[in-house]
C-alpha cells in the first residue's frame, strides 16, 4: 500500500513537468520556425528544475553571455570600483601659460560620454576644463599626450567580424577613449529627390576623420537602404546610404586610434572654451611606459561607481562598456597592461569559484559578438539562481531589464501578463535569440528562466513571440 501511495506521489509531482513540456513544444512546433534549435531551463524558486528542453545542449548565447561576464567582474572588482583618469603636468606655469607637456593617463573609464551624464557628452571635458582654470592655466605652449598603458595594445576581442567595426558595437577597446570611440552622425533627408540628405557629426571638425558622403534622397515611400563603412585602419567613412524624402537617421559609427581621438577632441574643446594650445609637435603622442615622479597633478575626474555603469552596460547590452570592464578586470587583478585573454582567464576563474561549471562555458570576447563563444541554457539558469545569495546580487538585480520599461527589453511584452514580470537579459546575433532571468509568477513564485533559440533564418519577431508564450504560458501555470 505504501509502495501505491508513494507511486501516486511521484506521479502528482512529476505529471505537471511532463504536461508543461508537452505545451512548451507544441508552442514551438507551431511557429514553425524551421530547422532552428530551441532550448530550455526553468527553475523554481529553490533551483529545482521545473522543466528543460535540450537544456544541456551547446547554444550560442549572443548578449547573454554578459550575464556570466558582468556578474563575475562586479563580483570581483565590487560595485564601489570607480575608474580616475588624471591630467598630469611636467613643466611649471608662468603668468597664466603652462610651459611644458600635459599627459591624459587613461585608466578604461568607458564612461567619458554622455551615457551616465543626462546625455552631456562633454560633462567630463567641462570638469577638467575647470580644474585647469582653477590652477591658473589660459594657455598650453606644449603638446597633450594620451597615455594608454594600462591596456595592451590588441584593439579588439578574437571572433569579433569585421562586417561589425564600423558601428558603434564594434568600437576600439582602449584604456583613453571618448564618446564610446565613435563618432554620432545625424542624416536628414529634408532636400529635394536626388540631392545629398544633410549631415550633422559630433564631436565636430576632428581632424584627420574624412566623410565620403554619396548618399542620396530618393523619392518619398520608398525603402530606406542602408551602407555605411569605415575603411579598415584608417578614419575614412563612407556613407551611401538611400534615403527617402523626410526621412531621419541616427548612427554611431566607430573611428580608429581611439587616444588620439581624444586627445582631438579634448584640444579642441579646451580652444572653443578659453584654454588656447600651442602644440610643439605636428604628431599627437601615444605612450604607455610607466610615469616617473615628477609631474604634477593638474586635474582628475572620477567616474561613478561601477554598479551604475553596469546599469548601463547589462540593459543597453554595450559591448563596449563590457570589453573595457574585462580588460580592466585584467589589468588590476593581474598586471597592467590588461587582456582580454587574461581578463577572460580571470572571468572563468570566478566563475569556477562561484560553482559554475566552465567546462559548460567557453568564451571569446565577455560581450557575446564573438563566434565561438557556446555554453547551455541549464548553465545559465543555475548561474542566476545561484547568484541570489552572491554579496553583490543587489547590485546585480538592478543592472537587469525590465520587461516592458527599459533596456533592451523596453519594448518587449507591452501587452502581455509579463508586462513588469520578468527581469532579465536579452541576446541576439544572426541566427541566435536569447533570453535569460528571473519570472514573477501569479502565485507569487519567482522562477529562473533560461531560453536560446540557435539556426534560424528570417525576421526575429516570430522568435520573439514564441519565447512571450513561454513566458505567459509559465506566468500562468506556476
Amino acid at each position: 500500500m505504501k509502495f501505491i501511495i508513494s507511486l501516486i506521489a511521484v506521479f502528482i509531482l512529476i505529471a505537471p513537468q511532463v504536461h508543461s513540456q508537452s505545451e512548451i513544444e507544441l508552442m514551438i512546433s507551431e511557429g514553425d520556425i524551421k530547422g532552428a534549435l530551441w532550448s530550455l531551463s526553468v527553475l523554481d524558486s529553490d533551483g529545482l528544475p521545473v522543466l528543460n528542453l535540450n537544456e544541456n545542449k551547446f547554444i550560442a548565447p549572443a548578449s547573454n553571455l554578459k550575464l556570466y561576464t558582468l556578474g563575475a567582474i562586479l563580483s570581483e572588482l565590487g560595485g564601489d570600483y570607480t575608474y580616475k583618469t588624471n591630467i598630469l603636468g611636467k613643466g611649471e606655469l608662468i603668468d597664466s601659460t603652462w610651459i611644458g607637456d600635459l599627459i591624459i593617463v587613461g585608466k578604461g573609464d568607458p564612461s567619458i560620454s554622455g551615457d551616465l551624464y543626462e546625455n552631456d557628452r562633454y560633462f567630463v571635458f567641462t570638469s577638467l576644463l575647470k580644474q585647469l582654470k582653477s590652477v591658473g592655466i589660459s594657455k598650453i605652449d606644449g603638446d597633450i599626450i594620451a597615455h594608454n598603458g594600462f591596456f595592451d595594445e590588441e584593439k579588439y576581442p578574437k571572433g569579433w567580424d569585421w562586417d561589425d567595426l564600423s558601428f558603434y558595437y564594434g568600437v576600439e577597446i582602449d584604456a583613453l577613449s571618448y564618446n564610446n570611440n565613435a563618432i554620432d552622425i545625424e542624416v536628414r533627408a529634408d532636400g529635394a529627390v536626388g540631392e545629398k540628405p544633410r549631415l550633422d557629426i559630433f564631436p565636430e571638425n576632428i581632424e584627420g576623420i574624412e566623410f565620403i558622403n554619396d548618399q542620396v534622397i530618393d523619392e518619398p515611400g520608398t525603402k530606406y537602404d542602408e551602407y555605411y563603412r569605415r575603411e579598415m585602419g584608417k578614419n575614412v567613412i563612407y556613407l551611401r546610404s538611400s534615403l527617402p524624402q523626410g526621412y531621419f537617421e541616427e548612427e554611431s559609427l566607430s573611428i580608429y586610434d581611439a587616444p588620439r581621438y581624444f586627445i582631438k577632441a579634448f584640444q579642441g574643446f579646451l580652444a572653443q572654451n578659453g584654454i588656447e594650445v600651442n602644440n610643439r609637435s605636428d604628431e599627437i603622442s601615444v605612450i604607455n611606459y610607466n610615469l616617473d615622479h615628477e609631474y604634477r597633478l593638474l586635474a582628475s575626474h572620477e567616474s561613478k561607481p561601477l554598479s551604475e555603469l553596469m546599469k548601463w552596460a547589462m540593459k543597453e547590452s554595450d559591448n563596449f562598456y563590457t570589453e573595457m570592464f574585462l580588460k580592466t578586470l585584467a589589468a588590476e587583478k593581474h598586471s597592467n597592461p590588461g587582456s582580454f585573454d587574461e581578463g577572460i582567464l580571470l572571468i572563468r576563474k570566478k566563475l569556477a569559484d562561484m560553482n559554475v561549471d566552465t567546462n559548460l562555458v567557453f568564451m571569446k570576447d565577455g560581450s557575446g559578438m564573438a563566434s565561438g563563444n557556446l555554453t547551455t541554457t541549464g548553465n545559465i539558469a543555475k548561474y542566476l539562481h545561484s547568484f541570489k545569495t552572491n554579496p553583490e546580487y543587489a547590485s546585480y538585480r538592478q543592472t537587469l531589464s525590465i520587461g516592458g520599461i527599459d533596456g533592451t527589453l523596453k519594448y518587449r511584452f507591452k501587452s502581455s501578463s509579463v508586462y513588469k514580470k520578468f527581469i532579465g537579459k536579452s541576446g541576439y546575433v544572426g541566427g541566435v535569440r536569447t533570453l535569460s532571468g528571473y519570472l514573477r509568477t501569479k502565485s507569487g513564485a519567482e522562477l529562473t528562466i533560461s531560453i536560446a533559440t540557435n539556426h534560424f533564418t528570417g525576421k526575429v519577431r516570430p522568435v520573439d513571440d514564441i519565447h512571450e508564450s513561454i513566458l505567459e504560458y509559465l506566468v500562468e501555470k506556476y
